[in-house]
């Protein structure tokens, strides 16, 4: 869900802007080297979940599967979700450059917070209980997404507050879609390849 160029206010751009840069620069901090393929790699998976978009006002909903790069990434989704929205600003004129930062932003704490809350209960837990985990990360992630993005044009003027509303109900079903999305990839990757979760083998069993 992309914020278009010139739809918030100047306080609203700038502030979203440098609270970026910061979740950036802790992201990058936070990242090793082993983990750069990992960032990559999700991050090229945002990119193209989020090709298809329906407009919706001056924003548009869209697959955004942050949540799932939070629960993997944590801090690093930061990086991620600028690069991989910075190139569809560039390449297809989805968002905007001046709003590169307060979109990553809106995107990119939802994914944090989704670590810290649903992160421990996919990696300690049993894939049944996994599962539910992720499908709390994917459509929390989004609820929360919809909420800054509406929050971000109210916070504009009286005059976006139609479209913040529209925001938040046009992704109802994209809540519940990512949901299930999240869950079913959590159980999956689990079973192929739980090192990205850094969950201990005995709790495959």
């Amino acid at each position: 869900m992309h914020i278009v160029d010139g739809a918030v206010s100047l306080p609203v751009l700038v502030g979203g802007g440098l609270l970026a840069v910061g979740g950036v620069a802790i992201g990058l901090r936070r990242l090793s080297a082993e983990r750069i393929p990992q960032v990559g790699l999700l991050s090229a998976a945002f990119f193209v979940a989020s090709l298809i978009h329906v407009p919706i006002g001056l924003s548009s909903t869209h697959l955004v599967l942050n949540g799932l790069l939070g629960v993997v990434l944590g801090w690093a989704a930061f990086p991620a979700l600028l690069i991989a929205l910075l190139l569809q600003a560039v390449l297809f004129g989805f968002g905007g450059i001046l709003v590169l930062g307060l979109n990553t932003l809106n995107l990119a704490v939802p994914a944090v917070l989704c670590f810290y809350l649903c992160g421990p209960g996919i990696r300690n837990s049993s894939p049944q209980t996994a599962f539910a985990w992720g499908v709390l990360a994917g459509a929390l992630a989004i609820a929360l997404s919809a909420l800054a993005v509406a929050a971000s044009l109210a916070f504009s003027g009286d005059a976006f507050i139609a479209a913040a509303w529209l925001v938040l109900i046009s992704n109802i079903p994209v809540l519940v879609v990512e949901g299930l999305l999240t869950g079913a990839t959590v159980v999956m990757v689990r079973k192929i390849k739980p090192e990205l979760f850094s969950v201990p083998a005995r709790a495959w069993v």
